[in-house]
């Protein structure tokens, strides 16, 4: 089964740490939004398997979209494909888009499913990071959300942030946790080149946290999230039991997806592709780069994404895919990360245990193949 994801790529205002294709440019939203509709209508072939299981709106801030809008891209989506077992349709929301007239909008749809960008529970560093909404909004939005019947709330917290320690890390944890939503995304702040942040970090203005600090700081998020009864199941996610992103958890598993609108990716078979047009290009057509995977780069990818979750990978099933030299490769790569604990064997399986998904990336580098 495969995934639709909608890309807006629209911000009313530039976080200071966001990388992601955006554009501050709203005016444009109306023309974007015919043109996402005119290529969703020209791809119903590039997916191998028409049964969608999830929608996904992502962004950018797709709160900037009116409510009817998202349901008229479902609709349409259920002409052009097969939604009859869809079971997955999320919304990205920033909080201070979240009234009570549009979450009552939104209840109107097919949306079942809300991930709230929350970051932090400190008014301090949310203007620190250039979020425009308050620490009191954000709580606001999840009881106006659970009010009107959402029982499937996911929010995202930000940590590692310099100028802001163990202390406001932990106020925002607990205050999450009291919530009571169904998943905690937790992301460790990176600095890319050409955000606000990249440029104060070239200037000698920021700095990164220290190492010690991250892995501390993971450490927190891990103990308080999974003692509060979430599972650890991805290196940034938590979900109560049944409540894992059913789409993000699709592109961990090699799913297909198809990618709508500026900035978006797709993939099926084993053809990757994105749009990496600007919004004002996108609306005079559509255009794609892509490339065709190898075998090697499909060992790759399989690796680098099942060890970033809790079932890791198979070697029985690299051996069956990938041919038994390879598994073999892979397991002798495996011996000294068995022997240090960064990985345990489980049957045929091979796991970073949850707690040292922080260094996921240096183990997983040394079992590619080069």
């Amino acid at each position: 089964m495969a995934g639709i994801y909608f890309h807006i790529p629209f911000c009313k205002r530039l976080c200071n740490y966001c990388d992601f294709y955006r554009s501050v440019k709203l005016q444009l939203l109306p023309q974007v939004v015919e043109a996402m509709r005119a290529e969703l209508a020209a791809q119903t072939d590039f997916l191998t398997d028409h049964k969608i299981r999830t929608i996904y709106f992502g962004g950018g801030t797709p709160s900037l979209l009116a409510p009817h809008i998202m349901q008229e891209f479902v609709e349409q989506v259920s002409r052009q494909f097969d939604c009859s077992e869809v079971e997955e349709v999320t919304a990205e929301l920033n909080p201070d888009d979240v009234t009570e007239e549009y979450v009552e909008a939104l209840r109107r749809t097919s949306v079942n499913r809300v991930s709230l960008g929350v970051q932090s529970l400190s008014d301090a560093e949310l203007q620190f990071m250039g979020r425009r909404h308050s620490a009191a909004q954000a709580v606001q939005a999840v009881r106006r959300l659970q009010a009107a019947g959402f029982d499937n709330i996911s929010v995202d917290v930000i940590f590692g942030v310099d100028g802001y320690g163990e202390d406001v890390l932990r106020q925002t944890l607990e205050g999450v946790i009291d919530m009571g939503v169904q998943h905690i995304s937790a992301y460790h702040l990176t600095i890319e080149e050409g955000t606000s942040f990249g440029r104060a970090l070239a200037k000698g203005t920021m700095r990164c946290v220290e190492e010690s600090r991250s892995e501390a700081e993971f450490a927190l998020v891990h103990q308080m999230v999974t003692e509060a009864g979430f599972e650890h199941y991805e290196v940034s996610n938590f979900a109560l039991p049944g409540r894992r992103s059913r789409h993000n958890s699709s592109y961990w598993t090699g799913d297909e997806y198809l990618g709508i609108g500026p900035g978006a990716h797709s993939f099926a078979g084993d053809v990757r592709r994105w749009c990496g047009q600007r919004v004002e290009e996108y609306i005079g057509g559509v255009e794609y780069g892509s490339e065709r995977l190898s075998q090697r780069d499909c060992l790759n990818e399989y690796l680098m994404t099942s060890l970033r979750r809790a079932e890791g990978i198979s070697t029985a099933l690299i051996g069956e895919r990938f041919g038994e030299d390879a598994r073999r490769r892979v397991e002798r790569s495996a011996e000294p990360h068995l022997k240090t604990g960064w990985l345990i064997k489980d049957g045929d399986r091979l796991k970073i245990p949850a707690e040292r998904f922080l260094v996921s990336d240096a183990v997983i580098s040394t079992l590619f193949e080069v």
